[in-house]
């Protein structure tokens, strides 16, 4: 089978333990990218964090594409165009800050550059600024703010067992209208209905010319299941938890060990 497409997973797939990129990743990327092998990198990430990945990577120049929200947003790298942005009704906003004020925990979105938060002391606010390597800037009126560049997530941070209270008052409250769930114990993302993994790369592919039997899905979340029982070749990291690993065609060596480009040179031929 001749892969044309290849979507990439990054924390606990591309990036090592350290959150880098190792250098033997780098290099077979790029050279599958400059054979025209289609580089997707699929995250859960916003944007602005993606891009320093996309960057280093050089996508921009060899071509590319950025996956992030877990699909709720799809960018060409090369060109800047803007294939996919689903955002979250403005009319829930104010519910979503509201509620979250009311169990004490802090909300956050992003804007082009970073974080905008309602507590910028939070540590989980930090945390997710440092995984991503972005800043964090202040507002005191959040569902306001949000509504200038209406954001694709909503991020609520704190204590499990109170975030726990916030996503059953959220579930209530918006009737399902919005996806509720837990990336982390201290992450409780809020997202547009119906957004993946899968059904994004199924727009990406379809605007590319690209059959799915022609695509690598190679991740270690469950959120990166729907994406590897779309592609032709599921491939989980040695690392991925033991659910989706049950949805791969080939178990690669782990992250720290340079898993994805094995799964490159084994699979996608000169």
């Amino acid at each position: 089978m001749k892969y044309k497409a290849i979507a990439l997973d990054l924390d606990g797939t591309l990036l090592n333990s350290k959150k880098e990129i190792s250098k033997k990743n780098k290099e077979v990327i790029m050279k599958a990218a400059k054979a025209g092998v289609v580089i997707i990198l699929a995250s859960g990430r916003p944007i602005p964090g993606v891009k320093k990945i996309a960057k280093q990577l050089h996508l921009e120049e060899v071509g590319g594409y950025i996956l992030s929200y877990n699909g709720g947003m799809i960018i060409n790298c090369k060109t800047g165009e803007v294939i996919r942005r689903e955002t979250i009704p403005e009319k829930y906003y104010a519910d979503i800050v509201h509620i979250a004020n009311k169990f004490d925990v802090t909300t956050l979105t992003y804007d082009a550059e970073g974080i905008i938060t309602n507590n910028e002391n939070d540590k989980y606010v930090h945390i997710e600024s440092q995984i991503n390597n972005i800043p964090i800037r202040q507002v005191f009126h959040l569902e306001e703010e949000a509504q200038i560049d209406p954001p694709v997530k909503f991020l609520c941070t704190g204590e499990h067992k109170e975030l726990k209270k916030v996503q059953a008052k959220l579930d209530e409250k918006l009737n399902g209208a919005v996806n509720v769930f837990f990336s982390e114990p201290f992450f409780l993302e809020i997202t547009p209905q119906g957004i993946e993994k899968a059904s994004s790369l199924e727009i990406l592919l379809r605007s590319l010319d690209i059959d799915r039997k022609n695509l690598i899905a190679c991740g270690d979340g469950y959120n990166d299941i729907p994406m590897m029982r779309y592609a032709g070749l599921a491939v989980a990291m040695e690392n991925a938890q033991a659910e989706t690993k049950e949805w791969a065609d080939y178990i690669a060596p782990t992250n720290d060990k340079d898993g994805v480009a094995v799964a490159i040179e084994k699979f996608i031929k000169e």
